[in-house]
């Protein structure tokens, strides 16, 4: 494929990326028979009318049903508001739910970034709402409570009021528009980074071209947790961790492995696309604009879910 073709192609998947951290979605694993039922076919509500407002988890055992942005969970459990090595962010948009294999992993990940010089621990940004679906405003994944976002600034004290976490933001670790790291991007980072994908529960992280490309230089010794590591439109204030559906969840729909090798390669073409952007193809393809999800684009489980 030319390289006109291919940088075409990134700027019609960023324009539909902004706002929804849908990279390579292709579903596999979950029988389609099985993880969609159709009970909920004619249903025409606006799917985040209905799941924006639910203000708790659904009283049922624990599932991630559907895609990470098709989907809903059954059985959400809620990331306590602060932990001893992490606070939650945000409260307000109540999104600190998530299945318990993403509570868990989100407290162990914050123990080891408490072990690194200048981390307390994590701040954790979005995560699902309490019975995942579509959210009224931002994300298109984060729906079936497997995704959550880490945001890149280090932690200096954990004791952060209601108030101060709605005010607080993160850092931006890039420039020239992601192709390089900034100042503010430390050997902390990417040791969090690495950890995160060194997780067998992880199936993708999300996080700018720039940090994929200093990732691939630093690493001097095994490079396969780098193939986790995939390139994407903004994440420069977070980096977005995507989990694998757990074992045992017959509704979950997993996306496609990362593509063999580290993946550095493909990092360093979208660097030097962002430094040096061909002229855009005329003939490449667009992706028509998605409007809002309906209850009946769900999986039929989502319907029980919102009501139970």
């Amino acid at each position: 494929m030319g390289r006109h073709l291919l940088f075409a192609l990134g700027l019609t998947a960023a324009l539909a990326a902004c706002q929804s951290d849908t990279s390579s979605l292709a579903p596999t694993r979950a029988d389609p028979a099985t993880a969609v039922s159709t009970q909920n076919a004619n249903d025409t509500r606006v799917a985040k009318d209905v799941f924006g407002f639910l203000p708790a988890g659904s009283a049922q055992r624990p599932e991630a049903i559907g895609e990470y942005a098709r989907g809903c969970q059954a059985g959400a459990v809620q990331l306590p508001e602060t932990g001893p090595t992490w606070q939650a962010m945000r409260l307000s948009r109540n999104r600190n739910w998530a299945q318990p294999v993403t509570v868990d992993f989100v407290q162990d990940l914050s123990r080891f970034a408490a072990s690194l010089p200048g981390w307390a621990g994590l701040y954790v940004g979005d995560m699902s709402q309490p019975r995942g679906g579509p959210m009224l405003t931002g994300h298109a994944s984060h729906q079936s409570g497997l995704d959550v976002d880490i945001w890149m600034l280090p932690p200096q004290r954990l004791d952060l009021t209601r108030a101060e976490r709605e005010d607080i933001s993160s850092i931006s670790m890039r420039r020239q528009q992601g192709a390089y790291v900034n100042a503010a991007w430390t050997d902390q980072h990417m040791r969090l980074l690495r950890e995160a994908a060194s997780d067998p529960r992880v199936a993708r992280i999300f996080v700018f071209p720039g940090a994929k490309v200093a990732m691939c230089n630093w690493e001097t010794g095994d490079r396969a947790w780098l193939s986790k590591i995939r390139p994407w439109w903004g994440h420069h204030y977070h980096f977005h961790v995507r989990l694998a559906c757990p074992a045992g969840d017959p509704s979950c729909i997993d996306q496609a492995p990362p593509p063999a090798g580290d993946g550095c390669a493909d990092a360093q073409q979208w660097v030097d696309n962002i430094l040096n952007p061909p002229p855009p193809d005329p003939n490449a393809p667009t992706t028509p604009p998605r409007g809002p999800l309906s209850m009946a684009d769900l999986p039929g489980q989502c319907a029980l879910v919102a009501a139970n």
